[in-house]
């Protein structure tokens, strides 16, 4: 006579050393299931992953006796392609490079350090950003103006004075007193000592106002008749959109 599925026994969730372990594992990495062995997971012995699952058991387990893993599902799946196959991924390469730094998989991160995406943002982008001052914190001065301004409006805007060397700084110190407007409003970026341009940095203002989740859109910013400079040398107005 068979027994039906609902009298089956619960698995039990696990409490004694891995070495004990089937060599088949089941894990839920946050509410994605995936099935693989504990060799393939302990593949680089330096890892975080690989330490998860060596000695006495280190993560809590579902209700199905399933090792969770508390980070995103999705992209999980690249990393235990690479660790059974060796195969770089080609999709969704700033997700699972943020993975592979997670689970500390130092081969997997240093061939994704050589992707075109990840070598561009780390090496050329970011490298250029660091050597323009207080890049991040203007980005959040520009948000916190933005929403100050943003009170039954459809649109907020912020200007930003942009300057490229010490001299266009000296320019548009005296740019600024012969502008008809809070001073303290407008978000100065610059100097910086690096090939990139103007429209370069602008770019990546926006890039990474949009990376927070702002929809922003700028332009350059006229300013009235008598101003001493053409202001769109240096000024800017970016638009954030909020409905």
């Amino acid at each position: 006579m068979s027994i039906s599925s609902e009298h089956k026994p619960l698995r039990k969730q696990v409490t004694g050393s891995l070495h004990t372990l089937s060599p088949i594992v089941e894990l839920n990495v946050g509410g994605e299931m995936y099935t693989t062995t504990l060799s393939t997971l302990k593949k680089h012995p330096g890892s975080k992953l690989a330490e998860m699952f060596t000695g006495q058991p280190k993560l809590r387990t579902d209700s199905e006796g399933r090792f969770f893993i508390d980070r995103p599902g999705t992209h999980f799946k690249y990393i235990l392609e690479y660790l059974r196959s060796n195969q770089v991924p080609t999709q969704c390469i700033q997700d699972v490079y943020k993975e592979a730094l997670f689970y500390d998989i130092e081969p997997l991160i240093k061939q994704l350090e050589d992707s075109p995406q990840i070598f561009g943002e780390i090496v050329a982008r970011r490298q250029f950003l660091a050597r323009v001052p207080n890049y991040n914190e203007n980005i959040e001065l520009m948000i916190r103006i933005a929403r100050a301004e943003a009170v039954a409006s459809r649109q907020s805007s912020v200007i930003v004075c942009v300057v490229r060397t010490e001299e266009d700084a000296a320019r548009c110190r005296d740019a600024l007193n012969s502008l008809d407007m809070d001073k303290k409003s407008v978000v100065k970026f610059g100097p910086w000592k690096a090939v990139p341009s103007i429209s370069d940095l602008l770019d990546c203002i926006q890039m990474d106002v949009e990376a927070k989740g702002y929809k922003i859109s700028f332009q350059p910013h006229v300013a009235e008749k008598g101003f001493r400079f053409k202001s769109h040398d240096f000024f800017y107005k970016f638009l954030f959109t909020w409905w």
